[in-house]
Parts: C-alpha cells; sequence; structure tokens
C-alpha cells in the first residue's frame, strides 16, 4: 500500500444510527442504563437538550471507527487504539468515521501507520482518537 504522511483514511459511514441496535448492545452488554434504549429518560435529563433519541454506547461509536481501519487496512491490522468521547452520538445521527495519516515507520519488519481518527458529525466530533495499524505489504 502506497501511502503518505497527511494522506485522508478513506470515510466509512453510518448513514443512520440505530435505536434497536442500542437497544441491543444494552442487552449484550447488561447495561442497565436507560439512555441507551428508553427515549423519555433521554428526554427527561432536559439540561442536556437532547429530546427523545437515546444515546449510542462508546463501544458502538468506537465499532464505526474500527470498521473504518478494518476497511482500510484488513482485519487484525490494528495495533493500538486511543479514544475519547467528547460529545454523545444519538440514535438517527449521520456518523462519518474518518482519519488522517500523521505517521509512518516500521517495527519488527511491519510497515506502520499512526493516525489520527474521529467520528464527524456535522460540525462537530463526538469521537476522537488515534489508532497505530500495521499496512499491508
Amino acid at each position: 500500500m502506497d501511502v503518505q504522511v497527511g494522506d485522508n483514511i478513506p470515510d466509512w459511514v453510518m448513514e443512520s444510527v440505530s435505536a434497536a441496535r442500542m437497544r441491543t448492545m444494552a442487552a449484550i452488554l447488561r447495561d442497565p442504563n436507560p439512555v441507551h434504549w428508553d427515549r423519555k429518560a433521554v428526554a427527561a435529563l432536559k439540561r442536556l437538550n437532547l429530546g427523545e433519541r437515546t444515546i449510542n454506547q462508546g463501544p458502538l461509536g468506537l465499532s464505526y471507527m474500527i470498521n473504518m481501519l478494518h476497511d482500510w487496512t484488513g482485519p487484525g491490522s490494528i495495533r493500538r487504539i486511543y479514544m475519547t468521547f467528547p460529545l454523545v452520538v444519538l440514535d438517527e445521527d449521520r456518523i462519518v468515521a474518518q482519519g488522517k495519516i500523521t505517521g509512518l515507520r516500521e517495527e519488527n519488519g511491519e510497515k506502520l501507520a499512526d493516525c489520527d481518527i474521529w467520528l464527524q458529525r456535522g460540525d462537530d466530533q463526538p469521537l476522537v482518537g488515534k489508532a497505530t495499524v500495521v499496512l499491508p505489504s
């Protein structure tokens, strides 16, 4: 794979975050927090001003980033990932996982790419992080 520092990672798009997937994930994680499956519970948190939209779990948001990296460099390519969650992702949001190569290096015979990664939602970035991936030869 021929890449350079500054190159963009191909976008990965989730056209509409699914409330049904949030409910399923809440069950799998045994997450009792109703903000992930009960719209009225979110609306009751009036100080957040989110309306009646459920809040996506962090692991689901992270999975969008992993999907982007795997689509780009293949399964098993992620060597390191660090993520912060400055904003919530809500059901029905259109989310675009994006990234940019910030460094290239070799380590233990592998060509590695260090990347800045984020979720883009309109003008904001609800998840922001860094990743290191092995580039396919």
